[in-house]
């Protein structure tokens, strides 16, 4: 059995910095060059992903544009054994402090 644990937009704040857990942004490039959460790392979703490119002995925060992507994506790795963590809403529900935009540092 698996099991896919999903957060609010606003507890992605707590995971921001933590060297335990991975947040993945999983929007296209070009998206993630517009506007990311802070630290996150850019696995672009396609439909038949190679889900080899997860970092699997990690904790996993995934997110996407609307939150419907990252629960696919958390749903398939769960099934893989992967601690992984789903943001409801996606980064569109996100108002926190660590969204960085374009030439922001």
């Amino acid at each position: 059995m698996f099991r896919l644990e999903t957060i609010s937009p606003k507890m992605l704040d707590y995971y921001v910095g933590n060297k335990n857990i991975r947040i993945i942004d999983l929007r296209s490039g070009a998206d993630y060059a517009r506007s990311h959460i802070r630290s996150a790392m850019n696995i672009p979703y396609e439909e038949n992903m190679d889900y080899g490119v997860f970092p699997m002995g990690e904790e996993l925060v995934l997110y996407c544009q609307r939150g419907t992507v990252s629960l696919i994506v958390g749903r398939e790795m769960a099934k893989r054994g992967c601690k992984v963590r789903s943001v409801i809403g996606g980064i569109s529900a996100y108002r926190g402090r660590n969204l960085v935009f374009s030439g922001d540092s």
